[in-house]
């Protein structure tokens, strides 16, 4: 899942960023509110940690002005204001949460999982899809209980598409999940990686809708592969 940070305190954000990595999170890390407005505009987020107190204005001028404009992004607001007044005016300005600093790493973590559990419908916090299960916390799949062994970036890409099970994933929607807006991309590395899951998982796990993108197959698709043992790491 990709996050897109809003911290001006460089060690916070490093902290936050480091953190986030061991759950696969791709973390976008920016200071401004003007950098803010660029990333928002140039890469497909999941997730915004938002502080207030930035170098160019309020955080809360940002979310007002993202939710005027029609964008949903679930928002964290994570902030040394602590007054329950403050906590108040974040919801009602249009926040999907708000932590107050300083935090647990692990708080903030289950925070955003539950972000992403609400946005994508579910209330358990096993994503499943047929016999096909992913454990968002300890990062470990099964598929009809049996373990599949997946590299990191094949499992970022498998939770970007069950997180969004009924939807068309563009090449771009995809990448922006897998890299962080500074890592140099190789031309072919989202279809190694699809490849990759459509070896461990099914060939036909993963769809390719022509022109649009791809989308996730069927339930089905993954117990008839597995039965022929394409389900082996």
């Amino acid at each position: 899942m990709h996050v897109l940070l809003i911290e001006d305190d460089a060690l916070v954000a490093s902290g936050i960023q480091a953190g986030l990595a061991v759950y696969d999170f791709v973390v976008d890390p920016v200071t401004t509110m003007a950098e803010a407005r660029s990333a928002m505009q140039t890469v497909s987020s999941d997730l915004v940690i938002l502080d207030r107190g930035l170098p160019d204005g309020d955080g809360m001028l940002l979310l007002e002005e993202w939710r005027r404009a029609g964008v949903d992004t679930p928002v964290l607001i994570l902030t040394a204001r602590d007054a329950v007044s403050d906590r108040i005016e974040g919801l009602h300005v249009g926040a999907d949460d708000y932590l107050v600093k300083p935090f647990d790493l692990d708080e903030l973590v289950a925070r955003l999982q539950a972000l992403l559990r609400r946005a994508a419908g579910r209330s358990r916090a096993l994503i499943e899809h047929g016999p096909l299960c992913l454990d968002p916390v300890s990062r470990e799949v099964s598929v009809a209980g049996r373990p599949v062994s997946l590299s990191r970036r094949e499992l970022v890409l498998l939770e970007a598409f069950l997180q969004a099970p009924r939807s068309v994933l563009t090449a771009g929607q995809l990448k922006d999940s897998l890299y962080g807006m500074n890592e140099e991309v190789e031309s072919n590395a989202l279809n190694v990686h699809l490849h990759h899951l459509r070896r461990k998982l099914g060939s036909r796990v993963i769809e390719t809708v022509r022109g649009l993108g791809y989308r996730l197959g069927k339930p089905s698709a993954v117990e008839v592969m597995r039965r022929h043992g394409a389900g082996r790491a």
